[in-house]
């Protein structure tokens, strides 16, 4: 099983507008519950993203822009005087409405797209989320961190079941073999015997990069050891 985006992500999300003004923007993070929420035009179209950090910038710049007696810890100095978006963060302090507030363009990804991309997206782009939009970047959803582990509450028994299937019966092994599949919590044990020792290899590989797998026990056993070949190339 492939988990795609759309089998994980939020649907049910709020936004604001451009022209959502800063209370109404923190309104709708507290009472919805979420750090972030999408800004949007008239049609849907995703313009781009408010985060809680964005709107908690009014507080760190305070002592500059309101003279409140207010001094931003010196981690956070530090981070806005060596980052390279430094100034990103006195505009928005300036902000109040969501356009002046936003992170534009928000980092998209389409419903279609597999997991373990989203998963690489947020690390690329160092993003708690994703905005999840068509192909007309009209929005369908959110999908975070907490949203791509729920593919590890997938049953035992069914992952299991795709790898007994789609792995050690149905993949590449043109010979015949015992192996076996077992799991417990995510953790699957593969034993018996196959006839060679890189089938039983390439066994264990595809086994981790099944969906919902923690890991991978091989105790698989051969008959032929064909990797002595590749090893002297």
């Amino acid at each position: 099983m492939h988990v795609k985006v759309k089998d994980v992500m939020t649907t049910e999300v709020a936004s604001v507008n451009g022209s959502t003004p800063f209370k109404d923007v923190a309104e709708v993070l507290i009472a919805h519950g979420v750090s972030a929420v999408p800004v949007v035009d008239g049609e849907g179209h995703v313009l781009g993203i408010v985060s809680e950090a964005d709107l908690l910038h009014k507080e760190e710049f305070r002592e500059r822009y309101y003279h409140e007696g207010y001094q931003p810890p010196l981690r956070a100095r530090l981070r806005h005087r060596l980052s390279p978006k430094s100034g990103d963060g006195r505009e928005k302090a300036r902000g109040d409405t969501a356009a002046e507030l936003m992170t534009a363009p928000a980092i998209t990804v389409r419903p279609h797209v597999s997991i373990v991309t989203a998963m690489r997206l947020m690390e690329e782009h160092g993003v708690k989320r994703l905005v999840v939009v068509d192909d007309e970047e009209i929005l369908q959803g959110i999908v975070s961190r907490i949203d791509l582990l729920k593919v590890f509450l997938r049953s035992d028994l069914d992952i299991a079941e795709e790898v007994r299937e789609e792995i050690l019966e149905h993949s590449l092994w043109a010979l015949p073999h015992n192996a076996t599949v077992t799991v417990a919590h995510g953790i699957v044990t593969l034993a018996g015997r196959m006839h060679r020792r890189g089938d039983a290899q390439l066994a264990a590989r595809l086994a981790r990069r099944v969906n919902g797998v923690v890991d991978v026990i091989d105790q698989l056993e051969w008959d032929t050891d064909d990797t002595t070949a590749w090893r002297g190339r």
